[in-house]
């Protein structure tokens, strides 16, 4: 069973920069893991942004929405227990929901909302002048 929480953030103005933070709370380490942000904007399709893979035995990795790569990094603090995505040069078009997903087996590609059987309860980010 895996438990996510979001973080709460602030509105920023375009090309400013903010961090999204994910809590991760697991009961059991599998020996595949993969978390990944999506975003929603206001009456519009979930969508993917990026996505990173842990695998036991082999090499995990990370991806991207073209949208946002060069802008957006994500990683994961295994210390904290975090799932973290660093927002830089943000865009008005960047303002949606942000919710971070898991999942501890693969169920698909990695930018299918159904891939993944966790879900956190979203965070607003606005990015306005």
């Amino acid at each position: 069973q895996v438990h996510l929480v979001e973080s709460v953030v602030d509105s920023v103005q375009p090309g400013g920069s903010l961090r999204l933070s994910c809590a991760i709370f697991r009961s059991t380490i599998s020996s595949y893991f993969i978390a990944c942000w999506f975003r929603q904007a206001s009456v519009k399709l979930l969508l993917h942004v990026s996505a990173i893979v842990e695998v036991k035995r082999g090499r995990g990795g990370t991806y991207y929405a073209d949208s946002v790569k060069g802008r957006f990094s994500i990683s994961q603090d295994k210390d904290e227990n975090t799932l973290n995505l660093q927002l830089n040069n943000l865009k008005p078009e960047d303002t949606a929901v942000y919710y971070c997903a898991a999942a501890d087996r693969s169920r698909g590609a990695w930018y299918l909302p159904g891939s993944y059987m966790y879900w956190g309860q979203g965070t607003q980010v606005i990015v306005s002048s």
